[in-house]
């Protein structure tokens, strides 16, 4: 969908990845993802300029009772209608993926982040260190975050993400107070439409870049041989690790802000990781040759009923609404497609094996009759299985029965295969429903005979049944282990944002009778304890205070050492003394909330409305209806908050409207969900 795929020619080992560029990024594959997100962008906003037509249109008819009027905007609305939809035909090719008859999901698309003036003034004005100290670490993370926009298709692309997304992690802790905003704006694309979406919550960063993980091991998995037993392999596990992380992604973040992560659409796309894995495990058991032998044909039925069955499930999840309005046509077709070929599949196996095969005394009759029992329900007409086994003529009857609906079912295909114009591109696609089709009519007509003609019977369905069900897999990448860039802060535990310290206090130490006047403790870093209010140290207004964090000794930092190593620096202290550098905790409970934020008070309220402007003036004389901040629309069982996206109303039900999909309205904080 938004990415485009490196020609065979070029080749991306070497200096590529080994050399500039970070390993697992593949930047040759910006400049199409890039032209096909403006493309996308361009025209999301031709579709909203024609839908506030729509809507000033029908506000005209509404209030008008002159007949000239009124017809001359019911003749505009049906232009705007047509617009609408060619508009929409468009999008919708930009997003599907026509070379392979498997669907990938597209990486979101974001927009560079500056965070060094950020995290420099945080740095200066909460941790009261230096920002320009840590211009390395900075850079190294905007770096980080460029190579994640570009990662290469395969596993080095994907521990590109985990490491950016665990980094994330710390980043959070350290700078994101819950309590403040320090003004870095993250802006994401929304894979299906391209709406952009954009906010200071750290949040949206980390499930997008989940959501990434999820679209990169759906490409690995689409890109891999399926015509290798390894292939096969490959393919499985990416694409049962894409439905785990799209599962985690679903169950950490809720209320987001794009329609791509809604859970509505988070379970529809789990769904159909989970079909082609199940697909692949089809592929993988006929990859050998299918025995034309009666037990192994029953089970092969099976298995083709239990892909059937997944991919009608993920259709049905598909034409609910609202994912019928977001999701391209192409995998809706696709999927409808797939369900009618694997059951026409199952029911041609089921035929061959009552049709190639005889029941004859050196057979298992109670195996046979048990093996074709366990593919029904019912059986049709009261007949018992094992009736049917040993009467030939209706052992043919239903034989014949079942390649009727393998008949049916590649006819539906087909017809659905030519529905679709961008399914008419996939070539090898339409060869394999054509030779289901005539494998299926050339068996129906060797067992065909004239006085049949009036004979008919209604063959029951397939119980789908498989030895391997396709699972969710979580990969270990969500949690992989990285060095905190801003370790130099000191611990986590400790010097995080959520804490509020006093500025470092210079002490001049001195012994006094061999005894500095207090003990250590703790882990890195040490605290002041069993404080002497006698000692020299604490006579001042500003001197040591019980629990104090000592960071630094003369002109060692000891945010990171231990009581014991702490003790070596401080038992060489002379008459003179030494200076040490301490911090005190302050009580964070009395922070003030500030009063702007990305959505709320004095600054913009919704970033994507901005980007999809037509003109600056329209941009000054729109009013965008006030909404609660998403400070905390990321984590499971915070409160609950609404969406950033603010498009124009589309639910018109006029006579004139053509039947075309629509955007969610703005003025409905669930309509995403």
């Amino acid at each position: 969908m938004t990415d485009t795929l490196i020609p065979n020619g070029c080749k991306t080992n070497g200096p590529v990845e080994s050399g500039y560029f970070k390993k697992g990024c593949n930047p040759f594959a910006q400049t199409g993802r890039s032209k096909l997100q403006n493309k996308r962008v361009l025209l999301n906003q031709q579709i909203i300029k024609q839908m506030r037509m729509r809507a000033g249109a029908e506000n005209l008819l509404k209030a008008t009772s002159n007949n000239k009027v009124r017809e001359q905007v019911v003749l505009e609305l049906s232009y705007v209608n047509s617009d609408l939809q060619l508009l929409m035909e468009q999008l919708e090719g930009l997003n599907i993926h026509t070379h392979i008859p498997l669907i990938p999901l597209g990486l979101k698309e974001t927009k560079d982040v500056d965070f060094s003036v950020a995290l420099k003034d945080f740095i200066l004005e909460h941790y009261s260190e230096d920002g320009s100290n840590f211009q390395d670490e900075i850079d190294d993370l905007m770096d980080l975050r460029q190579a994640c926009r570009t990662p290469s298709r395969n596993p080095s692309g994907v521990d590109l993400l985990a490491n950016y997304f665990s980094q994330l992690s710390f980043l959070e802790t350290r700078f994101f107070s819950p309590t403040r905003q320090i003004g870095i704006f993250f802006t994401w694309y929304d894979s299906f439409t391209g709406v952009p979406v954009c906010q200071q919550n750290i949040s949206l960063e980390k499930a997008s870049m989940l959501f990434n993980m999820a679209a990169l091991y759906s490409q690995i998995g689409t890109r891999a041989d399926r015509q290798t037993q390894a292939g096969l392999e490959d393919a499985i596990a990416a694409f049962q690790k894409s439905a785990g992380v799209l599962h985690y992604l679903k169950e950490t973040f809720t209320h987001t802000p794009s329609y791509d992560m809604s859970p509505a659409m988070l379970s529809m796309l789990m769904r159909l990781m989970l079909a082609q894995a199940q697909e692949c495990l089809f592929e993988q058991i006929t990859l050998p040759g299918i025995r034309n032998e009666f037990f192994s044909l029953l089970r092969i039925a099976q298995e083709a009923a239990k892909v059937g069955e997944t991919y009608g499930e993920v259709h049905q999840c598909m034409i609910q609404t609202p994912i019928k309005n977001n999701v391209p046509f192409f995998w809706t077709t696709m999927s409808e497609l797939k369900t009618n070929h694997y059951n026409s599949l199952a029911h041609y196996f089921v035929s061959t094996a009552l049709l190639d095969h005889q029941l004859t005394p050196s057979d298992d009759e109670d195996k046979q009759e048990k093996a074709l029992s366990q593919i029904y329900d019912a059986m049709p007409e009261g007949r018992s299985p094992l009736e049917i086994l040993k009467d030939k003529e209706e052992r043919r009857r239903m034989g014949k029965a079942h390649l009727q609906r393998s008949i049916m079912g590649h006819e539906e295909a087909i017809r659905i295969h030519s529905r679709c114009r961008d399914l008419q591109k996939l070539y090898i696609l339409s060869d394999i429903l054509q030779a289901g089709l005539r494998r299926s009519l050339t068996k129906f007509e060797q067992n065909d005979k004239e006085e049949d003609f009036t004979d008919y019977m209604l063959a029951p369905d397939i119980i789908s049944k498989t030895e391997k069900k396709a699972e969710m897999e979580i990969p270990a990448d969500t949690k992989v282990k990285v060095k905190d860039l801003f370790q130099r802060l000191g611990p986590l535990s400790v010097f995080s944002a959520k804490q509020r310290w006093s500025a470092p206090r210079t002490i001049r130490l001195r012994l006094q009778d061999r005894d500095l006047g207090f003990t250590l403790k703790g882990d890195a870093p040490v605290q002041i304890q069993s404080l002497d209010p006698l000692c020299p140290a604490a006579v001042s207004a500003e001197g040591l205070k019980e629990g104090d964090y000592l960071v630094a000794v003369g002109e060692t930092e000891c945010k990171w050492l231990g009581v014991s190593d702490v003790m070596k620096l401080l038992k060489d202290v002379d008459e003179e003394g030494v200076n040490i550098r301490v911090v005190s905790m302050l009580d964070s409970s009395s922070q003030p909330m500030p009063t702007k934020s990305a959505t709320y008070g004095g600054l913009p309220k919704t970033y994507s409305m901005i980007c999809l402007a037509h003109d600056d003036e329209d941009k000054k004389s729109r009013k965008v209806a006030k909404k609660p901040s998403f400070l905390s629309w990321g984590l499971k069982n915070k409160q609950k908050s609404g969406s950033t996206l603010s498009l124009p109303n589309a639910d018109y039900n006029g006579p004139w409207n053509r039947p075309c999909p629509t955007y969610p309205n703005s003025y409905n904080e669930s309509a995403l969900y």
